[in-house]
């Protein structure tokens, strides 16, 4: 089993899903640029851990929630990154469907 934690793999999988590197990602979400690859490794090898503010900005640039990043179920995590990309309006009728049936 992968000992990295969810939010480690969770961020390394929609990094290469966008297909951006440590550093280009990095720079993006507002690192410096001479740490931005060494910090993103850092996160993906699960050694540290961003804030919260660190993470949302990761997350937006991955264009997932940030709660996507965190949650350890796969099959939760992948309806919230689906859901996600969904507009409000979407979002509100598929509550409702699911509320109802």
């Amino acid at each position: 089993m992968d000992e990295r934690s969810v939010f480690a793999r969770r961020l390394r999988a929609a990094r290469e899903s966008k297909g951006v590197s440590q550093k280009q990602l990095g720079i993006l979400a507002g690192i410096d640029q001479f740490v931005a690859s060494a910090r993103i490794n850092q996160y993906e090898r699960g050694k540290h851990v961003p804030d919260l503010q660190t993470a949302q900005r990761l997350a937006a640039e991955l264009h997932v929630p940030v709660s996507y990043l965190y949650e350890p179920e796969d099959d939760l995590a992948e309806l919230i990154r689906v859901l996600g990309g969904c507009s409000p309006d979407r979002l509100r009728e598929l509550l409702t469907q699911l509320q109802e049936g």
